[in-house]
């Protein structure tokens, strides 16, 4: 049993697994199987379901179609039964049957009266081609007149007359109106006329209607390129038909038994082609209405499909062995080198390494051998190498010893030398040195005594009237400064070191181009329950208008460039919108030599109090 199962496990691994192939083969027949299966089997199922869905669509949409055509057509052909019984029951009509039973002297002027009557019915409607009466006597009377090459007798050998109902009802049949100049294809609308005395049948009114308004519908009927549309009447003779010659004949046998099953329903006939027919009767006139197009056409997008999926295997197949031969010559070519590296290392060159190109396990073989050939030469190179490396991490712990020393400054010695000055301006008188100190002195505090991102507002403008004290030392009468703070403003949470920025922008910019007296102000404006603007005003000079579509371009790149000399606009902006979210950050107006206005958008949190030590 073991001998069997091993026996099987070696065929397996020879025959479906291609052990002892090459790299090429095996990614050539596995690539394939992968390619053409999947590809296949999605192809498979797609045609079947596009054909499926296709035939679906044009089924539904021929139905619609036909249901809008038969509508129209039945409307259509209700305004002529309407004028058939306008015609049966007007008075000339009656006169013209009445004069038949009773033989009455004035024949000619009742033929004259109703062919005025008749020819007035047939002018109020163009698509009226001739009207007729016949009475069971043998007289006619017919709007075309010496022009109608039929005679309206022989009307009454054609397969549809006896057939034309007994109470009244009208008959649709289709024939052709010859005239001396054409033939021309029509629908009689048939109806008995009766004696009004006796109510027995006493003729035949026939109106022929032209195919002027049916062509109309039908060439709206959209039936694909090749397809068509047409009518049956109840015996199965066309009715309509594109093809004239086939009016008044027999329909297809086939196609006759086919329509019987179903009222409304889509098929596929076979016979000298093969054709897609929806059909769908109308009770109302008794026709049957259909389309028929040829199953190859319905079929193109199909083979469209086929094609395309047959197109699609042969291009992943190609691109399959091309990635395949990539492949398989990536894995080789590591491999190649391993091992002429290795014949370098018999003979003992352990100075050389294998390039690694990847991080998969040819590469992580790779790896572990470049490790190896390291600790071998480490083990031939022991004591040289770890006193070299003792010397030089010797130097390195010294020079980063050095460089701690050097950057070890104790902020309590810059408190204490301020402190120093200060003291020594006080005793010889100089208050403006003492207050500067006592100034600057706060102002390094400030910078450092905590890490928090944010401080209340009351602390970062105590922080920037110390900045404006100094400069006012700086600059004297040249600048006043202003500040409107509300008392609701005061706890409001704003980031630290944001202010002093763009004050300090003031004096650099606004301060630095103007020859007048700067004023500087700092006002807080609520502008909802949870918001606030802090606004840094200037008159200065202003900002030339490329300037300033360079600080917006700035803010909404949210570039984080600095001068060098001090934070820039776009850092603040940038602090704010992490802090806070996107929907705060500054603004900057200025118009040339009107000042500058820097908005800054805050929500109302109220920073929290700590006590001081």
């Amino acid at each position: 049993m073991e001998k069997k199962r091993r026996k099987w496990r070696e065929l397996l691994d020879r025959f479906v697994l291609l052990r002892d192939q090459s790299f090429m083969s095996k990614l050539f027949v596995f690539s394939s199987l992968l390619v053409i299966l999947p590809v296949l089997a999605v192809g498979i199922i797609s045609y079947q379901r596009s054909a499926a869905e296709i035939e679906k669509e044009v089924r539904l949409s021929s139905l619609q179609v036909i249901d809008q055509a038969e509508a129209n057509i039945e409307y259509y052909l209700q305004d002529f039964e309407i004028t058939s019984l306008k015609i049966a029951n007007s008075p000339e009509t009656a006169n013209f049957i009445q004069a038949d039973y009773t033989n009455s002297g004035n024949e000619e002027a009742l033929k004259s009266e109703v062919r005025a009557f008749l020819e007035l019915q047939e002018y109020s409607r163009p698509d009226i081609s001739n009207i007729t009466i016949m009475t069971n006597s043998g007289k006619v009377i017919d709007t075309l007149g010496s022009q109608n090459y039929y005679p309206a007798l022989k009307m009454k050998d054609e397969y549809w007359y006896e057939s034309v109902p007994q109470n009244g009802m009208i008959r649709l049949v289709s024939r052709t109106l010859t005239t001396r100049d054409k033939q021309q294809p029509v629908i009689s609308l048939v109806r008995r006329l009766y004696n009004s005395r006796t109510l027995q049948p006493a003729g035949m009114l026939v109106i022929d209607i032209n195919f002027r308004r049916i062509e109309d519908i039908a060439n709206k009927v959209t039936i694909t390129r090749n397809g068509s549309f047409s009518i049956l009447d109840a015996e199965g003779h066309y009715v309509y038909h594109p093809d004239y010659s086939r009016l008044g004949q027999n329909a297809d046998s086939l196609l006759l038994s086919k329509l019987k099953l179903k009222e409304s329903d889509s098929m596929v006939l076979e016979g000298e082609t093969k054709d897609f027919i929806t059909h769908t009767n109308s009770p109302s006139l008794g026709w049957t209405f259909l389309t028929s197009v040829q199953y190859d056409n319905l079929t193109m997008g199909i083979s469209q499909i086929r094609k395309t999926i047959f197109l699609t295997i042969i291009i992943a197949l190609g691109i399959a062995y091309l990635a395949g031969y990539g492949f398989a010559a990536a894995l080789v070519r590591p491999i190649k080198r391993l091992q002429h590296f290795m014949k370098e290392v018999e003979v003992g060159r352990l100075d050389g390494r294998v390039e690694v190109e990847s991080k998969d396990e040819i590469g992580q073989l790779t790896i572990g051998f470049n490790r190896t050939v390291e600790k071998l030469s480490a083990l031939l190179d022991e004591v040289y190498v770890s006193k070299l490396n003792e010397a030089e991490l010797s130097l390195k712990q010294k020079e980063s010893e050095l460089k701690m020393l050097q950057a070890q400054i104790n902020p309590h010695f810059l408190y204490n030398s301020l402190e120093t000055i200060r003291g020594m301006a006080l005793e010889g008188s100089q208050e403006d040195i003492a207050v500067m100190s006592n100034s600057l002195g706060k102002l390094l505090r400030y910078n450092l005594k905590n890490s928090s991102p944010t401080v209340s507002l009351q602390e970062e403008i105590k922080f920037c009237e110390m900045y404006l004290q100094i400069q006012k030392f700086r600059f004297g009468d040249r600048f006043e400064y202003q500040l409107h703070i509300p008392y609701w403003a005061e706890n409001a949470r704003v980031v630290k070191f944001s202010l002093q920025p763009i004050i300090e922008n003031c004096f650099v910019h606004a301060f630095g181009q103007s020859t007048g007296k700067l004023m500087i102000s700092i006002s807080v404006f609520q502008l909802a329950p949870a918001s606030c603007v802090i606004q840094i005003a200037d008159n200065g000079s202003g900002i030339q208008e490329e300037m300033l579509n360079e600080i917006e371009r700035k803010l909404k790149e949210k570039s984080c460039s600095s001068d060098g000399k001090h934070i820039g606009l776009a850092n603040v902006h940038q602090r704010i919108s992490c802090l806070f979210g996107e929907a705060y950050s500054l603004k900057v107006q200025s118009q040339p030599g009107c000042g500058t206005q820097v908005m800054m958008h805050l929500p109302m949190e109220m920073e929290k109090r700590e006590a001081s030590g």
